[in-house]
């Protein structure tokens, strides 16, 4: 379980050093002190199985690592820059300015931002975590501040405003909120204005924990580290009451009393699912009357079309933790479990190592609160298919039930009526593209993770060569759900740069399917080898032996696939070839 441990605890974690652990190279760049920061953020890492190299340049040196190429910054070519202005520095430039350059004070930050992500972007190519600011109120115009252009709250506020407009625009650009951190704390905790007279130190050790918690949650869903399903219990979580005990007609949810506690927690949880979180249901209960609870009250917020697993029963917790992980075919640490029974809560804890299970409070009113101060659902992109996320696991329910029918599993995939569209990247597939690529772990033979704004420049570059692919069956469109990048390494020689794909499709003969199109495109553009590779990770033992499977022999500790003696694999699936720009085939469709 992830908590929020003091700067002392976080002092100690900074020292231990995991070399199994995935490292990241980070550059820290602040017009204040950053010592603090760069220390917590290298114990919180340990808690997400990370390890930082950090660069720290001097304080007030943003613009000039920045903008010359020759600096210390550009000779460690971190893959994540932080930047960081403090509002208390901005202040007194504030007061220095007459009325007319106050009122453009906020526009001309946000150039200076803007022109510091597109340096950046362009010479480094890395993502860049800006802080916004935190809020300060002088008092010199009192509550008229809120009215004219000329007031320092009016400018921090405006800032924070267009840097997200800014960081829409910006594919690689991420905001960590600490001005939201601030407003959680307290101006009087998060900062002390005679530390910051002798250090020069804006940061307390009371906020830095927060910030480097908030900072890391950002960088580990950039490594492809997030929660993609809450597991939920029912009786007095979903709502007040214990139904089989109870009734339908007696529990609580509504607009009354603890009922509007319970409802508004499911309109939240609703609105996670529409953004493509994953719901289930793990209850102790008779599944007909718990069941009954969705289908017959009428305050009911969540129905049973939100759920994509629904496990009703007076089995073990842990054991039915199990069977929906095994369902949904994702890692335990992906999961967070929301139980208001401190018993099943421990249970399940103590029993599965790496799922989340947070301690709710006791007043269900405070559910919500608690959970987003916790920042559980970090995510750096979306996409179509994060609203029909649910709808698309239910469908792979659908087929399990289906396949449980069939003696033989040959007859089982050709009765699914399998069609693939095979298509290069685009701008219509390329946020799905990033997307998978970012949340892609147990299939995923290097798990190197690109942005959208990577993925547009391998688009563009004609040394690579890129494939995506959809999967459709009778049951429903499963959406894009593989990507491979071939990158040409001579005119003989193509090397598989990335092979990622949705576990939710595995079984399918879809990797055969694959590897038939990369060889068909090899041949008819005169490649005689294909090179894969396989990077050993904690999560993708899964694909250890994929090369091996598929025909490939060892060579030179990556493997190697002859396209001359290729025999092309069985597959059940039909594919639908689109040809834009770039013609990969000579015919549309086979």
């Amino acid at each position: 379980m992830i908590v929020i441990p003091t700067y002392s605890e976080l002092k100690k974690n900074a020292k231990l050093d995991n070399e199994e652990y995935k490292r990241i190279k980070v550059a820290i760049l602040g017009d204040t002190s950053t010592q603090f920061l760069t220390i917590a953020l290298k114990g919180f890492a340990n808690q997400y199985k990370l390890s930082l190299d950090i660069f720290e340049a001097d304080f007030n040196q943003i613009d000039r690592q920045v903008f010359d190429k020759s600096s210390d910054l550009y000779a460690f070519a971190p893959q994540i820059i932080i930047l960081f202005h403090a509002a208390e520095k901005m202040l007194l430039r504030f007061y220095k300015n007459d009325v007319e350059e106050k009122t453009r004070f906020g526009a001309n930050h946000i150039q200076l931002v803007a022109n510091l992500y597109d340096t950046l972007s362009s010479n480094i190519g890395c993502k860049v975590i800006y802080y916004n600011l935190c809020e300060i109120n002088n008092s010199i115009l009192g509550n008229y501040a809120n009215k004219t252009t000329a007031s320092f709250i009016y400018q921090l506020r405006k800032i924070n405003f267009e840097l997200m407009n800014l960081a829409e625009a910006k594919q690689d650009l991420f905001i960590c909120d600490i001005c939201a951190l601030q407003a959680q704390i307290g101006r009087s905790v998060s900062f002390a204005q005679s530390i910051y007279i002798n250090t020069d130190m804006v940061l307390s050790l009371d906020l830095v924990p927060l910030i480097a918690k908030n900072t890391m949650d950002i960088i580990a869903c950039m490594y492809g580290r997030m929660i993609k399903c809450i597991v939920l219990d029912l009786d007095n979580t979903l709502w007040g009451g214990v139904i089989g005990d109870d009734g339908i007609e007696n529990i609580q949810i509504g607009n009354l009393g603890i009922g509007k506690a319970f409802t508004e927690f499911q309109y939240w949880l609703k609105n996670l699912k529409e953004r493509g979180i994953l719901l289930a249901v793990c209850s102790k209960n008779t599944e007909a009357v718990a069941k009954g609870a969705f289908k017959e009250h009428p305050d009911m917020v969540l129905q049973l079309e939100d759920f994509c697993v629904f496990v009703a029963n007076w089995e073990n917790k842990s054991d039915n933790m199990r069977y929906i992980q095994s369902v949904l075919n994702i890692g335990f640490d992906s999961m967070v479990f929301l139980d208001d029974n401190p018993f099943e809560r421990n249970m399940v804890r103590e029993n599965i190592k790496d799922i989340l299970v947070p301690e709710l409070p006791e007043d269900p009113a405070l559910y919500i609160d608690y959970l987003c101060t916790m920042n559980l659902f970090e995510v750096t992109g979306l996409s179509i298919e994060d609203t029909q996320r649910t709808a698309l696991y239910q469908e792979d329910a659908q087929r399990a039930i289906l396949q449980r029918s069939f003696t033989n599993e040959l007859s089982y995939l050709a009765s699914l009526e399998m069609v693939s569209e095979v298509d290069v990247f685009n701008s219509f597939n390329i946020p799905r593209v990033a997307q998978l690529s970012q949340r892609s772990n147990q299939f995923n033979l290097r798990t190197v993770r690109y942005s959208e704004s990577d993925i547009v420049r391998m688009a563009a570059n004609s040394t690579y060569v890129t494939f995506t692919y959809t999967l459709q069956d009778k049951f429903g469109d499963n959406g894009l759900i593989c990507v491979v990048i071939m990158r040409k390494e001579s005119e003989q020689q193509l090397f598989i740069d990335s092979w990622f794909m949705s576990c939710r499709v595995l079984k399918r003969s879809m990797e055969q399917f694959t590897l038939n199109t990369l060889v068909k495109y090899a041949m008819q553009n005169g490649y005689t080898q294909i090179i894969g590779e396989y990077i050993p990770t904690a999560k993708n033992d899964l694909v250890k032996d994929h090369y091996a499977q598929l025909g490939f022999t060892a060579h030179d500790n990556k493997w190697l696939l002859l396209v001359n003696d290729y025999e092309e694999k069985k597959t059940y699936i039909k594919s639908k070839i689109k040809i834009y720009e770039q013609r990969y085939f000579t015919a549309t469709t086979e």
